[in-house]
């Protein structure tokens, strides 16, 4: 192999909890619920589905399901999908739904899986390519600098950027290049079987690891490792 790409969430990184991810808006904005109630609201986010890159929505509103399939096209669509599902949740101040969707784009809402590190530190030694595709409506970077890991990752092809979506086989295609690898020497690493499936119409050999918290999945890309060698 003479490259491994990877998706972002739910493979190299994992969102914070839907509870922590609320503190965290009402701290910035000021507001407060009672315990008890947060705790309620926290459930009642995370049945809508409003935290990126947590839980998928229980059910898409029938009025949000045309932006809910394009999201990842752009940064427009991808707020107004996730920015409309929280609004579905009764918040104690308006401010809060778009702060909470500015909290999801921090870094610090963000933890890398344990094995990561080890893992991209790893391939960068051995001189293979690495690049992150992502379905996603902003710029992720910013997350693995701050997390000391920009530095093995030589191409971010990111959906937002490009105006398609995986399974769409031109986002692969765009980071194959970007690589200047043949898809044929590329392994795909990523949780969704239909999205990052989607690797496989290039030619790319496709690798899943499970959607898991972070301390429920330690060591699940080491065998990444051993594909590639």
């Amino acid at each position: 192999m003479a490259a491994v790409l990877f998706d972002f969430s739910g493979t190299l990184f994992r969102i914070e909890s839907t509870e922590s991810w609320l503190r965290a808006g009402l701290k910035e904005t000021g507001l407060t619920l009672a315990e008890p109630e947060l705790a309620d609201t926290a459930k009642a986010l995370e049945a809508a589905g409003a935290l990126p890159g947590g839980a998928d929505p229980v059910e898409v509103p029938a009025d949000l399901a045309g932006v809910w399939a394009v999201r990842d096209e752009s940064a427009r669509l991808h707020r107004a999908a996730y920015t409309g599902l929280s609004r579905r949740v009764p918040l104690p101040g308006p401010g809060l739904h778009d702060a909470l969707y500015e909290r999801h784009k921090s870094p610090a809402a963000w933890s890398p899986y344990p094995d990561t590190a080890e893992v991209l530190r790893t391939l960068r030694e051995r001189g293979i390519g690495v690049g992150v595709v992502s379905n996603i409506g902003w710029d992720l970077r910013p997350v693995f600098r701050e997390h000391g890991l920009d530095a093995y990752v030589d191409a971010y092809v990111l959906s937002y950027e490009h105006g398609v979506q995986k399974p769409d086989p031109r986002l692969f295609e765009a980071a194959c290049a970007a690589l200047d690898v043949d898809p044929r020497q590329v392994l795909m690493v990523g949780d969704s079987r239909v999205a990052d499936g989607g690797a496989a119409a290039l030619g790319c050999r496709v690798h899943f690891v499970d959607h898991l918290p972070v301390a429920q999945r330690p060591d699940a890309l080491l065998p990444v490792l051993d594909l590639v060698a």
